[in-house]
């Protein structure tokens, strides 16, 4: 009961409105007011502060959203890996960050699947600085990082290097590279942002700025315009000619790294999963 008390109290969180709270839910608004007051008593805290007309989150709510979304996650897990009927199949949490998710995770987690039947999954994604964290405490068997961590008890893999093509919505055989069209900055790292910033340090200032390459991708195809993107990714654009290569410019790469704790009793199951991991294309 106390999952569905923090349940609630992530949703009423998000909305800062206890009814839109519970409509989303499916209760009622009492109901919600109820959990709430619940977990206020449990905890010994105020958790919202109600004495505006906006509702809004005490420092100790503020505090408690990202406990709450820690424990809702190893419970899942938890349940998942209890109920299986089969011992023989091993759960892995996978977390990473939703551009890696783009990038190259999903064909993976497709290979595991035909490959591998002990293996299931349940997968999570995190920001860069709470990846480390996560994969310490626990709450992750595996995660993926554009950042190697410097970390006694984690092993840390390169497990592939991405190719970053400009690509542009025009062909642009005969235009100059760094005067793109609509220029899309996409968000890869610092180690990107300053290879990028060297090569590109006269071009005129991009238009957009978006950390999601498939946003990016879906942006450009519907608005037209250029940006950096894997290949793997523009490849059915490209060869469809709704997108281009812009063969002159420079390709970026950015190494993609899996971390596990060294003394995981997963790590075989890790490292036969990590196996499977899609091999790049560079040209």
């Amino acid at each position: 009961m106390k999952i569905e008390l923090l349940k609630t109290f992530l949703e009423v969180s998000r909305t800062l409105h206890f009814r839109h709270a519970s409509e989303n839910l499916f209760i009622t608004q009492s109901a919600v007011s109820a959990r709430i007051k619940l977990l206020e008593e449990d905890l010994g805290v105020l958790l919202f502060d109600r004495s505006q007309k906006q509702l809004n989150l005490t420092p100790e709510g503020n505090r408690l959203t990202k406990h709450a979304k820690e424990l809702i996650f190893m419970w899942d897990k938890a349940k998942q890996e209890v109920a299986l009927v089969d011992d023989n199949i091993e759960v892995l949490s996978i977390g990473s960050m939703s551009s890696i998710w783009d990038i190259v995770l999903q064909n993976w987690l497709n290979k595991i699947s035909k490959n591998i039947d002990e293996i299931g999954f349940i997968t999570k994604t995190y920001n860069q600085s709470d990846l480390k964290k996560c994969v310490l405490n626990g709450l992750l068997d595996v995660a993926f990082s554009f950042e190697a961590p410097i970390e006694d008890d984690i092993i840390t893999e390169k497990v592939t290097a991405v190719p970053l093509h400009l690509v542009s919505s025009e062909k642009a055989s005969k235009q100059n590279y760094k005067d793109m069209h609509n220029f899309i900055k996409v968000d890869y790292g610092s180690s990107i942002n300053l290879q990028y910033q060297r090569e590109f340090k006269d071009a005129a200032p991009a238009k957009h700025i978006i950390n999601q390459p498939r946003i990016a991708l879906g942006f450009i195809l519907e608005n037209g315009g250029s940006a950096y993107l894997p290949r793997q990714l523009a490849i059915k654009h490209i060869n469809n000619k709704s997108l281009y290569l812009v063969e002159q410019a420079p390709v970026f790469s950015r190494e993609i790294h899996a971390m596990y704790l060294e003394k995981s009793y997963k790590q075989d199951v890790i490292q036969q999963a990590l196996h499977y991991f899609p091999e790049i294309i560079f040209n």
